[in-house]
């Protein structure tokens, strides 16, 4: 009787591993790694795997909070948050889930075709503030960005901005989904999105990091091919001692099933 309740305890203390685990951070990773659970969950009936969002930071300090096993995120990990992590005692492991390819959108009835980095950081630092000014109609650009929450408001910044400030006031949205609705409803908007994200509802334009010479679009060919030139890996955190906990879905979403749902989703796969 004895060991039967040993093994059943040791069965007990397993069962944190295969069950519950939480996943937050990155909106442009959600529906990646709902789908990703999803399909998870039906090859592991007994394992649990709830997803929310709410911006890459807050998975981030969730994960130093203790209270999420994976941080999603669309941007690197700061040397701040690494370093808040490593004086709470925690050393964080990373892995690239996925690659994403970051579209600047327009209204569908905006004519332009295509930008160069500089007239986007012109945009959207408010040194351009009319399209006549890139070849447009008459007309007032009006810029959406993320929260600053949003890794994808950070790596934007980074790549596109060259670590310029956004214009003061600029109108930040909660979620992707809100900016898709903004961009789609205003005449003069212009923003940026995952490709995953993209529909008949905005526009993508073609983008010039060459100063005009050659203007490329996003999509998976050209994420691939590497002509397009705002690229991102998609990316999960976790805490290192933590791994036996979070190894078997990381393993899931790197393995050909997974990958599977990457493109399915419309992200880029990692091979």
């Amino acid at each position: 009787m004895k060991n039967v309740f040993v093994v059943l305890m040791l069965l007990l203390n397993m069962l944190p591993y295969v069950k519950a685990q939480k996943i937050k951070g990155s909106d442009t990773m959600l529906p990646l790694s709902q789908k990703e659970a999803e399909s998870y969950m039906k090859v592991n009936p007994s394992a649990t795997v709830t997803v929310t969002g709410g911006g890459s930071g807050v998975g981030i300090s969730a994960l130093l909070e203790g209270t999420t096993d994976i941080a999603q995120s669309s941007r690197k990990i700061k040397f701040d948050e690494k370093r808040k992590l490593q004086a709470g005692g925690k050393t964080v492991k990373e892995v690239v889930a996925a690659y994403d390819a970051l579209a600047v959108i327009v209204n569908p009835d905006n004519k332009i075709a295509g930008l160069t980095r500089e007239q986007l950081e012109g945009i959207f630092t408010g040194k351009i503030k009319n399209w006549k000014e890139v070849g447009g109609d008459d007309l007032q650009i009006i810029p959406y960005s993320r929260e600053t929450s949003s890794g994808t408001y950070e790596f934007f910044k980074e790549s596109v901005l060259k670590n310029k400030n956004y214009k003061n006031g600029i109108m930040s949205m909660p979620a992707t989904g809100a900016i898709i609705q903004s961009v789609s409803q205003t005449a003069g908007a212009i923003s940026y999105v995952g490709l995953a994200y993209l529909n008949g509802n905005v526009k993508a334009v073609g983008i010039s990091y060459d100063g005009g010479k050659t203007f490329v679009e996003p999509s998976v060919k050209t994420t691939k091919d590497g002509t397009y030139p705002v690229v991102r890996p998609l990316l999960y955190y976790y805490v290192a001692a933590s791994e036996n906990k979070v190894k078997s879905f990381i393993d899931y979403v790197l393995s050909e099933e997974g990958q599977k749902n990457v493109s399915d989703i419309g992200f880029i796969t990692l091979k």
